[in-house]
């Protein structure tokens, strides 16, 4: 009984823990998270969060830390080894990269039924096939990491564990997913921008999203949501020839998913992007604090910012308005689609990378490479 109530307590005290950083990192499932994770995973994520990491970054890697725990002691009855041993790994990959054909033979084939009505029950299963080959490297990512900031060496990098995945991954082919199906390039985007014509707050703030976020490089939900009247700087108008000078501002993009934050990474916008976003800001009287907020019933401005997910909703929202279909677009559309419409528009690449701050160039290549090959000589042999 004695020992039930100090168990108690120390779960309490985990929870008590967790709250005090809920602040950066929001936990819905607090009590469960109390219960999965342990006193140093809890430590870990509060070093972190003094660390600076960003909030994202720190959701992903509670969200892995808690699977992982979780598959664990279903699997193995134990919380995670630290450091694991590469047969847990190598356990690891086995119970989620597998073969379904092979499955359907013999069920002792990829991740037990035990382990699987154990996660399943938990509510960290929904799936009925094998995990996505990315979702099973980043969880083996994240895992090293934690391994690596706790002082331990790892066998994350033997070469058994890497041919495992190797063979898993070719045994079963998938075709990668993109996070929106379809780029809300300069036509979609035009549309979206038609259902936004009043001059009402909610039109006026998320024309202004949808516009900042496309003209700035197509920045990520987690910036605009984030976006603060402090990183924005006027500059010179930008003189235009038979014309009026157009309107200049910089964006000081600080922490962002690529970057650390130590270097003042800045986008600029011109023109409409910039009218747009003064008139919303002007409209809600946003002098200082978050740029986009929430804007309540009966038209109140809130002082608190909009959350990502709300940069998702407002483009699905604009999306039906305008009478596309929403399932097809998501805010990262905005991002693969400022690319594909600079190709289209034969901007440099490294121009465009200028501004929408990809790191590789193999991936922004993608987008132009997808444009050329559709219209170029290749595709068209008859």
């Amino acid at each position: 009984m004695a020992k039930a109530k100090k168990s108690l307590t120390a779960v309490e005290r985990r929870a008590e823990e967790l709250d005090t950083i809920a602040a950066v990192l929001p936990i819905e499932r607090r009590d469960e998270l109390a219960e999965l994770l342990t006193d140093q995973d809890v430590e870990t994520l509060r070093h972190l969060v003094n660390r600076g990491m960003g909030d994202n970054t720190l959701r992903a890697l509670t969200s892995d830390l808690t699977y992982l725990e979780a598959w664990g002691m279903a699997a193995t009855g134990q919380s995670l080894p630290w450091p694991a041993p590469e047969a847990l790994l190598l356990k690891f990959v086995a119970h989620h990269l597998w073969d379904p054909e092979k499955r359907a033979a013999d069920p002792d084939h990829g991740m037990p039924a035990d382990v699987d009505e154990n996660l399943r029950n938990q509510g960290f299963l929904k799936s009925t096939g094998p995990h996505a080959p990315a979702t099973v490297r980043r969880r083996l990512a994240n895992w090293s990491t934690l391994t690596n900031w706790r002082g331990f060496d790892s066998a994350f990098a033997s070469p058994a564990l890497k041919s495992a995945i190797r063979l898993a991954v070719r045994a079963v082919p998938r075709t990668r997913g993109r996070k929106s199906a379809k780029a809300v390039t300069g036509d979609v985007l035009a549309k979206l921008l038609a259902t936004c014509a009043t001059d009402s707050l909610r039109d006026l703030r998320d024309r202004a999203i949808l516009m900042v976020a496309f003209a700035s490089g197509g920045r990520r939900r987690s910036e605009i949501a984030g976006l603060r009247r402090e990183q924005l700087t006027v500059e010179a108008p930008i003189p235009v020839e038979n014309g009026a000078p157009l309107p200049s501002l910089a964006i000081h993009l600080g922490r962002t998913k690529t970057s650390s934050g130590e270097q003042d990474d800045v986008v600029y916008l011109t023109g409409r992007p910039v009218v747009a976003l003064n008139a919303w800001m002007a409209a809600a009287k946003i002098e200082s604090g978050s740029v986009f907020r929430g804007i309540g019933r009966w038209g109140t401005v809130s002082r608190r910012a909009i959350d990502p997910q709300s940069v998702n909703a407002i483009l699905k929202q604009r999306a039906e308005m305008a009478g596309l279909e929403p399932e097809e677009f998501s805010a990262h559309g905005l991002r693969s689609g400022y690319l594909t419409e600079a190709a289209i528009r034969n901007i440099p690449l490294l121009e465009a990378m200028e501004q929408s701050r990809h790191r590789s160039v193999q991936q922004a290549a993608g987008y132009y490479n997808n444009v050329t090959r559709r219209s170029g000589r290749a595709a068209r042999m008859l």
